[in-house]
């Protein structure tokens, strides 16, 4: 733009004294060649030729004014191009970084809480209960099936299998339940006053539980999704009896624990699942043979 005002200038400044020119020429001519038209015509030809070559370059000053112009609107627009671009592209990456930030959010660490069925392979049998020892009295093994309540935590340990498997979580397990298998009559240890002592038969009722303390690794698939089945290949569990085994022991045999189950992320980090377990407990311990299964749901929360 500064160019063309420029070439405009330069151009009226040209015309402007060429029009002098012409004035002041004419009056000479007249004067040295009279009352000669052939002196002003070749003026006045002149005059035109150059006015037509100002007129020219005016137009071609226009023309590149123009162009100037058109240039200036598309770098304007291509500018304009590149913003939205870039404009685009951080929405993009915002978004991106607000995605992982809510999968971060999820829980990779939770806590839980635990309920539902418990079965035992065989019937429970103890100083109390059935009893090879003291087998006087009613003599009532212990039941098969019960519930059991308990909790735990996953604490995570890495979301791809340490770089080997994408989308493949560890977690370490700890966990406890608390488990009944009802009530069962009493033999002579458990009568009021004991038979042993001459007392009448008055079996009482006896209370048949077990605490299990388990720690194992948890595998858990699909990272990313609110769906996420997981399994536990092995882990380790020890078992707390009561009433005591024939021995008057509480604490069984360490075994192993094998699991599968899936939960579902229902609420921000809250979850809801379901998994079924089973201990296995290699032989007896005092008689007591505690390898079993147990099956139901859970609430966690992740943090």
């Amino acid at each position: 733009m500064k160019q063309f005002r420029h070439k405009t200038r330069i151009a009226s400044v040209a015309v402007s004294s060429l029009v002098i020119a012409l004035v002041t020429g004419s009056p000479q001519a007249i004067a040295h060649g009279g009352t000669s038209t052939e002196g002003l015509e070749q003026q006045i030809k002149l005059l035109e030729g150059q006015l037509k070559a100002i007129r020219d370059e005016l137009n071609q000053v226009k023309s590149k004014a123009a162009q100037d112009q058109q240039e200036i609107k598309k770098v304007k627009e291509e500018n304009q191009q590149e913003i939205k671009k870039v404009k685009e592209e951080i929405v993009r990456e915002d978004r991106v970084i607000k995605k992982v930030e809510e999968q971060e959010s999820k829980h990779h660490h939770m806590i839980f809480f635990r309920g539902g069925y418990a079965h035992n392979l065989q019937e429970r049998n103890g100083a109390s209960l059935q009893s090879n020892v003291v087998p006087l009295g009613a003599q009532d093994p212990g039941g098969n099936d019960g519930w059991y309540v308990g909790a735990g935590f996953d604490f995570s340990l890495t979301k791809d299998v340490w770089g080997f498997l994408p989308g493949t979580e560890v977690l370490a397990e700890l966990m406890f339940e608390y488990k009944r298998f009802g009530h069962s009559q009493g033999n002579a240890l458990a009568n009021a006053p004991s038979q042993l002592a001459g007392g009448a038969f008055n079996p009482r009722s006896v209370t048949i539980s077990q605490f299990t303390l388990t720690a194992a690794p948890k595998i858990k698939f699909m990272e990313g999704s609110n769906f996420r089945p997981w399994i536990i290949p092995a882990g380790i569990a020890m078992h707390v009896v009561s009433p005591a085994t024939e021995s008057v022991s509480y604490v069984a045999n360490p075994g192993y624990m094998v699991a599968v189950g899936a939960d579902y992320r229902f609420w921000k980090n809250f979850v809801l699942g379901v998994d079924a377990r089973y201990h296995e407990v290699f032989g007896k311990f005092d008689g007591v043979n505690l390898s079993g299964m147990t099956a139901g749901g859970y609430l966690g929360i992740g943090f």
